[in-house]
């Protein structure tokens, strides 16, 4: 049964990818294409300008870094920002390394419980009809307008009453219940094909066979695209508002402390920016094909 149940999952996949790749010869002039790769020349530099002198900026050494007008590349670039960095951090008196356990503990709990609750209920939402679907749909969709300012004090108050403030807790179980997961989710599950789930039952396979074995596997672009939307929000996070203990502070928080300590650690606040963004940036760069793949299957219909 495993045998005949991967067999046509493989099938319906199959069908189901042709359908994407499947497109219309676009109706364009020579002209139109040569002025459609000069746009997005100009947008690929325009996005990539603030990461090159980020990049360029932590390598200047201190003159540079307050030369006017200020150069976009570094004449002596150096690391003696970065060394100074951790050098600095290296004096605090929470080392390196637990700030550093804070901040991916959390940001890998978080990804991981957000990924798990937001597939589930997507796959219920986009696959399963029952009274009061749409209207919980809805109100994902208006909780996706407001921002984290808004919600901050309710989201306190709940997690004072239940203990847990000054915890990770109190980071990791909002990040579970984020809206933006289970909207995208379930717009993607929607264009997976319904027949393959009911090839997956009549060969007897159980809700929990079905969505780990079929359902999750063929929406791989959709939460890979969540992960690194989540990752972003939990790496990048301060926690101040819910966590007080030193010990149990991110690694953006001691960052961050120390890019305001005045111009004496301008060249250090320069180092700073670029530690923070690299592992955003590359778990984009490795997962960048399944984000547009994402896009290009998202409106996609059974």
């Amino acid at each position: 049964m495993k045998v005949t149940l991967q067999k046509r999952a493989y099938v319906e996949k199959d069908v189901y990818r042709k359908k994407l790749i499947k497109r219309r010869k676009p109706n364009r002039s020579i002209w139109g294409d040569i002025f459609l790769y000069i746009f997005l020349i100009f947008v690929a530099v325009v996005m990539a300008f603030p990461i090159i002198y980020a990049v360029n900026s932590a390598l200047k050494p201190l003159d540079e870094l307050f030369m006017f007008p200020p150069k976009i590349f570094a004449k002596n670039p150096t690391m003696d920002n970065f060394s100074d960095l951790f050098v600095t951090m290296g004096k605090s008196w929470v080392s390196f390394s637990r700030y550093l356990f804070n901040t991916v503990f959390i940001t890998a709990v978080g990804t991981a419980g957000h990924l798990f609750i937001a597939s589930m209920a997507a796959f219920v939402l986009a696959k399963y009809d029952f009274p009061g679907g749409q209207g919980f749909f809805k109100l994902v969709t208006v909780a996706m307008m407001f921002t984290g300012y808004v919600t901050q004090i309710p989201n306190y108050l709940i997690l004072n009453k239940l203990g847990w403030i000054d915890t990770y807790w109190a980071i990791i179980i909002p990040a579970f219940a984020s809206p933006m997961g289970l909207f995208l989710m379930k717009q993607f599950m929607e264009g997976l094909p319904t027949s393959l789930i009911e090839a997956a039952k009549i060969d007897g396979a159980n809700e929990f066979k079905v969505f780990f074995s079929i359902v999750m596997p063929n929406v791989k672009p959709a939460w890979m695209t969540l992960i690194i939307f989540s990752v972003q929000g939990l790496w990048n996070n301060r926690a101040s508002t819910y966590i007080y203990s030193e010990e149990k502070k991110t690694l953006v928080y001691a960052m961050q402390q120390i890019q305001s300590g005045g111009i004496a650690r301008t060249g250090q606040g320069a180092a700073v920016l670029v530690v923070l963004m690299v592992v955003p940036i590359a778990i984009f760069i490795f997962s960048e094909s399944q984000i547009l793949e994402t896009m290009a299957s998202s409106g996609l219909k059974d």
